[in-house]
């Protein structure tokens, strides 16, 4: 094999190294996606998705060419990998990727005028002296007009970077917000378990438990207390994989309050003074503050 160096660019995402770590962008992939849908000079957006209520599915007219909507989603999927910003946003339109109708159109518009006006923001990955996990997840219950099922998000910091982060609608049902929001620690969890097992893999283990924070007083309490309720049994297996991490160590559940709660900007809608509040603190920054070499 040969060593081509350190690397500057690699499958449309950008890598700049300074002293304070690696900055990834997609700029050249944003300006790409707004040239294919005509919106290279369209006005910017200051969020891309606003706070009203969700699309249903069957809201609106039919749109002329389904596949060209499903191509600049798709685009917009794979911007996600540096803009953890946009995966709520993204995510909500590729539910509408099997049908999508006008109105679905126009809140990808959205999307795309938002990064019209952020296309030079990307990821900051930090030099840390520290390898603490920490997790942040939070679900917004019953969300979906179509089907009602809840979407759940995390995101996950290794030191002081952000490392992996979801948005997701959740397989079934949920009977309540308590067993909406658990349903989001278990995959909070699960990831924080992944990730453990990986450095441990590159001969990095933690030492001290990871701790996910959760704004659900009640789905902390199931993480603690040993009995099965009747209303908790339908959650019985995340109950048990989520109990099962705590006892041994590796997982806390924790508390935090839904200001300093970072998962909401994968599970909803934001207003603009706390939506730009945590894209900051997800370590997402613009190129001019890199100080890049």
């Amino acid at each position: 094999m040969k060593d081509l160096g350190p690397v500057h660019f690699f499958l449309d995402i950008q890598v700049k190294r300074s002293t304070a770590g690696f900055f990834l962008s997609q700029e050249q992939h944003a300006d790409d996606i707004l040239d294919r849908a005509g919106m290279s000079d369209c006005k910017p957006a200051i969020t891309p998705v606003d706070t009203k209520a969700k699309l249903p599915s069957d809201a609106g007219e039919p749109v002329a060419d389904p596949t060209f909507y499903r191509s600049i989603v798709g685009a917009l999927q794979y911007q996600t990998l540096t803009r953890p910003d946009l995966t709520y946003a993204v995510q909500q339109a590729c539910l509408h990727m099997h049908d999508p109708k006008d109105v679905h159109w126009m809140f990808v518009k959205r999307i795309l005028r938002y990064v019209r006006g952020t296309a030079g923001k990307g990821l900051q990955l930090h030099r840390s002296s520290t390898l603490a996990l920490t997790g942040y997840s939070d679900a917004n219950w019953a969300g979906c007009p179509d089907t009602r099922r809840s979407t759940s998000g995390f995101c996950v910091f290794l030191g002081d970077s952000l490392v992996s982060w979801s948005s997701k609608r959740q397989p079934v049902v949920s009977r309540s917000s308590a067993e909406a929001e658990y349903r989001g620690v278990a995959n909070g969890a699960a990831e924080c378990c992944w990730l453990r097992h990986l450095l441990g893999e590159l001969l990095q283990p933690l030492s001290k438990a990871s701790i996910v924070y959760c704004d659900n007083v009640s789905a902390i309490y199931m993480t603690q207390n040993p009995v099965h309720h009747g209303r908790t049994k339908h959650v019985e297996l995340d109950i048990h994989f989520v109990r099962e991490k705590v006892a041994v160590g590796d997982i806390r559940v924790a508390h935090v309050p839904a200001r300093h709660q970072l998962a909401n900007i994968m599970t909803k809608g934001l207003p603009t003074t706390l939506f730009e509040d945590f894209r900051s603190s997800l370590c997402i920054v613009d190129d001019a503050r890199t100080g890049g070499v």
